[in-house]
């Protein structure tokens, strides 16, 4: 290929601000938000590490593309770096090109913005080490949360009885918002490593790793961003458990050796125990999934016991070699020399160190549990007895490190064996923890085809007051339906096997490692008892002297905005049936409520869904009350705001007083889980935030005002019949199948389950990814905003001084102001001009037309609205660092858009001539997900 090209990266405004910042030159305007100037945004000194490595990777980046591509590719490439009309330069260009050089184009767009990305990661960790050089502790640290509750006079005994009651968990889900593949993840990994190393380097060895980060850039380069094949369940399950190895083994003890030694600062009586977990849903979350099986279970508890054992494994084997005490030099405690007498470890070398002994016996032990698990692999020094659980396997490590405190090693007993010990305790031999879900008709269906075979009634047929009746009838009963001897339904025996797998796996690993079983779609208190019989069939609750006792926490998902209402009448009625009172005196009277933030937008908008949310909380606070039991949420969140995304320590602070009680889960999805996790200092700083966020939320609940319910339930009504108004439009639909690349995101190859339960063609049946997805990909990003300016305006109609009002709740109300702050992010990613195009992909241009036009509308008003309410001229004004962003990667961004317009276009039979040549139909489709990849990337929360 050509490599004629004269490509300037020096013409681009981001990688020319170094200099001007050196000579002092006056600023010029820059063009993604005109009123703000671009030394606002590019002009920060603190920033010149930025542009340095932007224009670092840059620079390796454009000699790649030279190297690669033809004249007219870094021909394009070069206008774009200039500043040139993204639009106009995609126009003028692409009747040139053949499908090789349009797909180099897509690709050096996406690079641009993969580079961008990993400049700016590594700037934010930049200023988070200058400010905890500075001795400034983020408001998200525990170190600033946890002087907050001591000025707040809370005790030592306070604290530590809320900490024996805290759990915050991290869920991994496989939801499909993930388009990068991992060989791509890996190398972006790399070339952080490589632009760590270049910062404290200088001279050749600077030279070197310049060299190496362009040859990664170049395997990069020729390496394919999209898959060529379906993506499996067992992809997920590698995927998932990878993380561990990337960031969760590192970052877990490290967490917890920091809040430990913040904690005793403050409060030095004070322990902190297990209170952050990492759970998991890969492998046991069916709901929409038909692959996902009793083996599947089993798989990936298989896969998560290989992960932890190596882990165990490796460091034992360090700690063996950390532990050379001389028996000659110290004291030791007699448990550990009656280990080491039992050790295989028998070496001459090793007869005056006991511990190293001791340890060779828990390794062979180690080892040989792992045989038990289907593991093979030996062990050097012998043979040992298995453990029979991780109990007996954490015993033996504190012994170790009991012996080391008693005789004056105490240094030695809190560094990596005091991580070993913590990591034991998180992770048993099972990893983590594993949710069950499926959906409420499935459950349904099963309990339907169990009655059939019994003879008893037709399930499906029965209202909702006769389904509790004969529920509860079978449920007081510790008489069995199902026999092995009947052909039942393939759903049902698939469904049953399932609970067979996960009681026999909490007879194996311990009973933590299944610890919930949720339902999506659960509306009626039917739902709640149709699970607890199929867990009754297959031993997972047990009828004793008539109380049943229960081995998992069912947990409802309430997910629509009428199950959200609903949801208060479900619950009071299970807590006054007795027999479920008692279910719950075995689960420690804890019940735990899982609410969906994706299908309640999807159903009833932005608005609304953040208030049903949040209303639902505040009536279920008072009904766990009522009835005295704990209340766990679970906060089915995404990436994207228009399902629940944002940072999590502001949302976490924006849930009502007393909701989250020390108890929350929040499941982390798609390209989230590696902005967040991919790194164990990203990992570890998340968490922290999860936990210091809990922590304020629990013990300074009145830290925030509290929204007035009036004015709430007005802007919410409003808002939801302006948008449903829209989504029930007779053109809507096609407006959104036409003018959205929904068919061709249905088509990536980036989850094992389909893109909708049923069809494409209902927006009910579609699941909340796609169609969040598609809307980030044609700009409009509808789900974050639309009918909030209807609503602000029609408030404010009707009483002028409610302004003021709308304005306090922004600025004093967390609620209100994290909905407003991640409504403005979304709303400043919005591009009209790019969405207005692709109403161009309409078949039916008139009706696509009134449908835009109406979005156009409502897009104009809401920002007014979302600008009146937060006192700013322009969107980002208070948030620099995103402003930053979007001036930065904004040129190749847009230019992936006009790309993907074009080749929609040509692939739906419109355009033709946009194209230098007829290219067929499978090729296309390949170029145009490839665009779709380049845009995630470059908006980063898409799903």
């Amino acid at each position: 290929m050509s490599s004629q090209d004269n490509i300037s990266p020096q013409n681009h405004p981001a990688l020319q601000q170094q200099d001007a910042l050196a000579t002092s030159a006056e600023d010029t305007p820059i063009t993604v938000f005109d009123p703000i100037a671009r030394d606002a945004l590019l002009g920060n000194e603190k920033d010149l590490p930025l542009l340095a490595e932007t224009k670092l990777l840059s620079d390796a980046l454009i000699r790649v593309i030279k190297s690669q591509t033809s004249a007219a590719v870094t021909q394009t490439i070069n206008d774009l770096l200039a500043g040139e009309n993204p639009k106009q330069t995609i126009e003028q260009i692409l009747p040139t090109l053949d499908d090789i050089q349009t797909e180099n184009l897509i690709r050096a767009c996406s690079l641009f913005a993969q580079m961008f990305n990993i400049a700016e990661d590594r700037h934010h960790e930049r200023r988070r080490r200058a400010h905890e050089h500075d001795a400034v502790p983020s408001r998200s640290s525990f170190e600033s949360v946890l002087a907050q509750i001591q000025e707040q006079g809370v005790s030592g005994e306070q604290l530590t009885e809320q900490l024996e009651s805290t759990s915050v968990a991290a869920v991994l889900t496989a939801h499909p918002t993930e388009v990068q593949r991992q060989s791509i993840l890996n190398f972006h990994r790399r070339i952080r490593e490589v632009l760590s190393q270049h910062s404290h380097s200088s001279g050749y060895q600077q030279a070197l790793l310049e060299e190496d980060i362009e040859t990664v850039l170049l395997a990069l380069w020729q390496t394919n961003e999209t898959r060529h094949f379906k993506i499996t369940v067992d992809d997920e399950i590698e995927n998932g458990v990878g993380y561990f190895d990337l960031s969760f083994f590192q970052a877990l003890p490290a967490l917890y050796r920091k809040l430990s030694k913040t904690l005793g600062h403050s409060y030095p009586d004070a322990n902190l125990p297990n209170i952050i977990h990492i759970g998991n849903w890969i492998g046991g979350d069916r709901d929409g999934n038909p692959f996902v099986s009793a083996q599947t279970l089993r798989d990936v508890f298989k896969r998560q016991a290989a992960a932890v054992f190596y882990f165990y494994r490796d460091e034992l084997s360090k700690l063996y070699e950390a532990l050379p005490l001389s028996i000659r030099r110290v004291h030791v405690n007699a448990e550990v020399l009656a280990m080491a007498e039992q050790s295989p470890d028998t070496e001459i070398s090793r007869s005056e160190e006991p511990y190293r002994r001791a340890i060779a016996l828990i390794s062979a032990r180690v080892v040989a549990t792992s045989h038990g698990f289907g593991l093979d692999y030996g062990c050097r020094f012998g043979s040992a007895a298995p453990y029979s659980n991780a109990e007996e396997f954490l015993d033996d490590l504190t012994v170790i490190q009991q012996s080391l405190i008693d005789n004056g090693s105490t240094k030695l007993a809190e560094g990596r064996l005091a991580d070993l010990i913590r990591s034991v305790s998180l992770f048993g031999f099972y990893l983590m923890p594993i949710d069950l879900r499926q959906h409420a008709a499935r459950h349904a269906d099963c309990v339907h085809d169990l009655f059939k075979h019994a003879d008893l009634e037709d399930y499906l047929s029965l209202s909702e007051t006769a389904r509790q009746r004969v529920l509860l009838r079978e449920l007081a009963t510790p008489r069995p339906l199902f026999s092995s001897y009947i052909d039942y339904d393939e759903q049902t025996e698939h469904e049953l096997a399932i609970f067979a797998a996960a009681a026999d796996i909490k007879a194996r690993f311990g009973e933590q490692a299944i610890q919930q079983s949720i339902i999506s779609n659960c509306e009626t208190m039917s739902d709640m008892l149709a699970l607890a019989l199929l867990m009754k069939e297959t031993g997972l609750l047990t009828i004793k002297a008539g109380r049943p006792l229960s081995r998992l926490n069912i947990v409802p998902l309430f997910e629509t905005i009428g199950a959200l209402e609903g949801c208060i009448e479900v619950m009071e009625a299970l807590f006054a049936n007795p027999w479920y009172r008692d279910l719950l005196n075995s689960r420690d009277n804890l019940q735990e409520i899982m609410l969906g933030y994706s299908d309640s937008n999807k159903d009833g908008g932005y608005i609304t869904s953040q208030w049903a949310l949040y209303q639902s909380e505040q009536r279920l606070v008072e009904v766990f009350a009522k009835y005295n039991v704990r209340l766990r949420l679970f906060h089915g969140r995404g990436g994207s705001v228009g399902r629940g995304g944002g940072p999590s320590f502001e949302a976490i602070l924006a849930q009502p007083a007393k909701s989250v009680a020390g108890q929350i889960r929040i499941t982390e999805q798609g390209e989230v889980i590696t902005a967040k996790y991919a790194d164990a200092g990203n990992a570890e700083r998340n968490l922290e935030a999860l936990v210091s966020a809990t922590l304020k939320a629990t013990l300074l609940p009145d830290a925030t005002m509290t929204p007035d319910p009036e004015l709430l339930d007005e802007l919410s009504t409003t808002a939801f019949n302006h948008y449903r108004e829209l989504i029930t439009h007779p053109y809507f639909i096609d407006y959104f199948m036409q003018a959205s690349p929904i068919t061709e995101i249905a088509s990536l190859n980036i989850g094992s389950r389909p893109a909708s339960r049923k069809t494409l063609a209902k927006i009910q049946d579609l699941r909340a990814i796609p169609w969040v997805f598609s809307w980030m990909q044609n700009r409009l990003m509808l789900p974050a905003w639309y009918g909030f300016g209807t609503a602000v305006e029609q408030l404010l109609a009707e009483d002028e001084n409610m302004l003021a009002v709308l304005q306090d709740h922004a600025k004093n109300s967390a609620f209100v102001e994290s909905m407003l702050s991640n409504m403005e992010q979304v709303m400043a990613k919005t591009d009209i001009d790019i969405a207005k195009s692709y109403v161009e992909l309409a078949k039916d241009k008139d009706n696509a037309e009134e449908i835009f036009a109406l979005i156009l509308e409502e897009y104009e008003r809401s920002q007014r609205a979302l600008l009146l309410l937060t006192g700013q001229e322009t969107l980002l004004t208070s948030n620099r660092s995103l402003a930053r962003s979007l001036a930065l990667r904004l040129p190749y961004l847009n230019a992936l858009n006009w790309l993907q317009l074009a080749l929609l276009k040509q692939r739906r039979g419109d355009g033709t001539d946009m194209l230098k040549e007829d290219i067929d139909d499978a090729r296309l489709l390949q170029l145009t997900q490839l665009t779709i990849n380049g845009v995630a990337q470059g908006l980063r929360n898409t799903g």
